[in-house]
């Protein structure tokens, strides 16, 4: 099993940035991508960003290309999202997600972190 753990979230002004991390535990050799989603009031979750084990494949939701991105540290079992320029449409609960290879879709989840930008 691995276990996720968000943090960074918080409050931010229009304008603003925030990275948010989040620290994998557990069965981290068998974690090949991982990514991040988020979920705002009222809306289905979507999907942020995702990075590859060997950082050598990103991709990103069209609303944050140039002003997201997203890194790893295998090292520190730790992936990242900076987030600059945020908006108010940005305002969700973050998650971070993993899976291991050959599987399709995301296996373990982060109980998520908020990220509140204000006008």
């Amino acid at each position: 099993q691995v276990q996720l753990v968000e943090s960074g979230g918080g409050l931010v002004q229009a304008g603003g940035s925030l990275r948010l991390s989040c620290a994998a535990s557990g069965r981290t050799s068998a974690i090949n991508r991982m990514g991040w989603f988020r979920q705002a009031p009222g809306k289905e979750r979507e999907f942020v960003a995702t990075i590859a084990r060997n950082s050598d494949s990103v991709s990103y939701a069209d609303p944050v290309k140039g002003r997201f991105f997203i890194s790893r540290d295998n090292a520190k079992n730790t992936v990242y999202l900076q987030m600059r320029s945020l908006q108010p449409e940005d305002t969700a609960v973050y998650y971070c997600a993993a899976r291991r290879a050959l599987v399709l879709s995301y296996e373990f989840w982060g109980p998520g972190t908020q990220v509140t930008v204000s006008s």
